[in-house]
């Protein structure tokens, strides 16, 4: 009959309305607008769900839901006009071709030499957090097949719901990790390693269900489909890593991969798919396998995430999340017994996942706490759930009611375990002071050990700071010197967790101390080299945050590492011509909030290539170091690192006192007298210099002398002649007398009227800056929190570095 022929296929593209074609009736305009329409309401979605600090996964789902017959579907003639039957095939074929990628990346994210590392911890851990709810889920599929699942193929079901209950996400479980800043914690690091086995042996589980789903064959065609399924992945191993370390190896550090590399990994992705799927299990079981094999050490495979992930995470991958959507009706869950249903699943899910890691935690001797968010962590449903449901229903395998279910159980399960571990677990406490005794590079007790947290944005950072490091050693009599390098990498939206993983698995762990690294990172092979030449203890660490909260990582750090000193990059960088250039705007704000929070001092160095682009070895070291002393605490701590700058023998140390003038009003000599920090020989400033001359006295490498300034300009002319200089070394607010001359206009408060003088184009020199401002308690004493979980003492971190 006429009336029930398959609507005709849509063509490509529409005439134009002025032709009177309405483009909606067209496969490639609807399908623009579906995807516009789609990144538009999920990204609105993940913006409103950030405070709840959710990943943006959960935001697509719901998503997914809200577009779909569940909300905005009810209306028919919206659903006819944007998802019409007719384009469901195209809208589809793009969300597969897109996960098909995003598996890729995801098996990016596995190595199968670190599964093969994974302690007996974490694979009894992953072990218990399968097995219970594998067994659950079994059961719970007898009570569904018995009620609203009637007339499901029996071992397929039972395999498909165990597998769906028994699943970790493992790149969800990386973000929420990432976001809670546990990934560097026993837990983080536990939890991704047992995660990463589960993940494996889920899918090993479902290419069994979709072997035994298949319907009206024989049970032979099922064991076809798992040898043949056997042997493909086999036949990778054995194929498949020897071409891509052939790519590897002609793709050089520091250079881009080659197009056709990248086009040929594409394809091979897209011919594994095909191949997979030919055999009858899923075209997304040839990605996964091809992403798990390709090597991890080299560059290659962080090119490919770079070149692959932005299109497929942010524009293909939220089509899945909507095709399920489409394919969701929460309005099908009807009725006491069904809502019944899907409680009993939340929560048989829930207690199964939970239950069976914390118990085999608890067997593992972790303590409660911490085998509690553990519990919460695995429980982390995501995209491979929804691979399981989906190709479960593509099978009929699950009905419409139990897939609505399956879905909304996801959900909730992922959605509560961020708050749920927040509650649980707060490894991130503040340290007991008692302990923390030097705040500052100014202190009594000379010979006491300086710690300084160095930190960096990127390698073209590490020169300088290797040579700033060289200048603060002092000498050797004294305790010595511990740094603290920690790389400063800003947390994106990027849903891939490989380099993320990789980097922060580093953190606070010697990088010296591994039996295999990559020689080409350059900022390990920059730290290793310095550390063999030099006496000084270092720390390498790795800070992932979003950017906003990225200063309470860099000061919680330097609390728990008691550290004397933060040391900051400016958020410009010299450019070929001199110039000071933005790197990004937002370092300026870590910075700022940073010298509002930090709990020690601080200095912000404006790199101009202190020593050249290399480290200078100790016997080489040639530096001026200038201080532009004006008064002031900030003068006084700035003063006090160079001077123990000074003590290095290849440092000479300027050190130039200002003064105002004698004819400079009475007005502004007042004003300065209120700070204390006027000229008289009893103030603070000159019985610290005084102590300073005298320590030096008899040093041919430290000089110092005194000028007189009326105003601004008077000031240029005198820091002018030390413009030959490699450092200067300044107070970031300066007090007193010659400070009250001045009159400065800055874009860059942060630095401070000296140091902006210092930046400004009319100031010509390749000199570098460090600004410093000395730490001052703003903390009421009631105030102050009590105790950290585990503190070390300073002998023990050394010892561990």
């Amino acid at each position: 009959m006429a009336g029930s022929s398959c609507p005709a296929p849509m063509k490509a593209t529409s005439n134009g309305v002025f032709q009177g074609d309405n483009p909606l009736d067209y496969a490639l305009p609807l399908a623009i607008l579906q995807i516009c329409l789609i990144v538009l309401l999920t990204r609105l979605l993940a913006f409103f769900l950030r405070p709840l600090r959710q990943p943006r996964v959960i935001a697509e789902i719901i998503g997914g839901i809200l577009l779909g017959p569940s909300a905005l579907g009810r209306n028919k003639d919206y659903l006819n006009a944007i998802f019409p039957p007719k384009s469901i095939t195209v809208l589809d074929t793009l969300a597969n071709l897109g996960l098909l990628f995003f598996l890729f990346l995801v098996g990016l994210e596995l190595d199968p030499k670190s599964l093969s590392r994974t302690g007996k911890k974490a694979l009894s851990i992953a072990v218990g957090g399968i097995s219970l709810p594998f067994v659950l889920g079994i059961g719970t599929s007898y009570a569904l097949r018995a009620t609203i699942s009637k007339g499901v193929d029996g071992p397929p079901f039972l395999i498909f719901m165990g597998v769906a209950f028994s699943i970790t996400a493992f790149p969800v479980l990386a973000r929420i990790l990432a976001e809670l800043k546990l990934l560097t914690t026993d837990v983080g690091r536990i939890a991704m390693s047992a995660a990463a086995v589960n993940d494996v042996a889920a899918w090993i589980l479902l290419a069994l269900a979709i072997a035994l789903s298949g319907t009206g064959r024989s049970p032979l065609v099922s064991l076809w489909v798992l040898l043949c399924g056997c042997g493909f992945v086999f036949g990778c191993i054995f194929i498949v890593p020897p071409i891509f370390r052939w790519m590897e190896q002609r793709c050089p550090e520091g250079e881009p991969v080659k197009e056709l590399y990248v086009c040929s990994t594409l394809s091979i992705v897209l011919l594994a798919g095909f191949v997979t799927d030919m055999i009858g299990i899923h075209a997304l079981f040839g990605a996964f396998i091809i992403g798990v094999l390709v090597p991890k050490e080299g560059p290659f495979a962080c090119a490919l995430v770079e070149k692959v992930e932005d299109l497929v995470s942010s524009l293909f991958l939220p089509l899945y999340f909507v095709s399920s959507g489409l394919k969701t009706d929460i309005a099908t869950i009807r009725g006491l017994q069904s809502w019944g249903f899907l409680v009993l699943v939340i929560t048989t899910a829930c207690f199964g996942k939970v239950v069976g890691t914390v118990a085999i935690s608890l067997v593992c001797k972790i303590p409660v706490k911490e085998a509690l968010a553990l519990g919460f962590l695995m429980n982390t449903k995501g995209l491979v759930e929804l691979i399981v449901l989906n190709i479960g229903k593509d099978r009929k395998v699950l009905n419409d009611q139990t897939f609505a279910i399956m879905v909304l159980m996801a959900v909730f399960t992922t959605f509560i375990t961020t708050p749920l571990v927040m509650a649980v677990y707060k490894p991130h406490q503040k340290a007991s002071t008692s302990m923390y005794k030097y705040r500052t590079i100014k202190r009594r007790d000379l010979d006491s050990q300086l710690r300084i947290l160095a930190c960096f944005h990127s390698t073209r950072n590490i020169p300088t700071m290797i040579n700033l490091i060289e200048a603060s050693r002092g000498t050797e009599k004294k305790e010595g010197l511990c740094v603290y390098a920690m790389h400063l990498m800003e947390l994106s939206e990027r849903s891939s967790a490989i380099l993320m993983v990789h980097k922060a698995r580093k953190n606070g762990i010697p990088f010296w101390n591994k039996a295999k690294r990559s020689d080409s990172d350059q900022i390990v092979v920059a730290f290793e080299a310095f550390r063999q030449l030099s006496r000084v203890s270092i720390r390498p660490m790795t800070a992932i945050s979003a950017m906003q909260d990225m200063h309470e990582d860099i000061c919680g750090s330097a609390e728990r590492k008691l550290a004397a000193m933060i040391i900051l990059p400016f958020h410009k960088h010299q450019r070929f011509d001199g110039m000071l250039e933005t790197t990004r705007t937002e370092f300026r704000w870590v910075n700022k909030r940073v010298l509002e929070h930090a709990p020690c001092s601080v200095g912000i160095l404006v790199d101009r290539g202190l020593g050249g682009t290399t480290h200078v070895a100790a016997s080489n070291v040639s530096s001026d170091i200038t201080i532009l002393f004006f008064g002031g605490n900030d003068d006084q701590e700035a003063l006090a690192y160079g001077a123990r700058m000074a003590e290095h023998p290849g440092i000479t140390l300027n050190v130039v006192r200002f003064q105002a003038h004698p004819e400079t009003s009475e007005e502004i000599v007042k004003a300065d007298k209120s700070d204390g920090s006027d000229n008289t020989a009893d103030s603070p400033d000159e019985i610290f210099l005084a102590e300073i001359k005298q320590k030096f006295e008899n040093l041919e490498s430290f000089k110092f002398e005194k000028r007189e300034v009326k105003n601004t300009s008077e000031t240029l002319d005198v820091m002018r002649k030390f413009n030959k200089c490699n450092l200067f070394l300044v107070g970031r607010m300066p007090v007193g007398q010659a400070a009250g001359v001045l009159n400065v206009k800055s874009d860059c408060p942060e630095l401070g009227p000296i140091g902006s003088m210092l930046i400004s184009p009319d100031f010509s020199t390749s000199a570098s800056v460090l600004v410093v401002q000395q730490y001052a308690d703003r903390t009421p004493s009631n105030s102050v929190p009590s105790t950290e979980v585990a503190m070390e003492s300073p002998e023990q971190d050394i010892e561990s570095g």
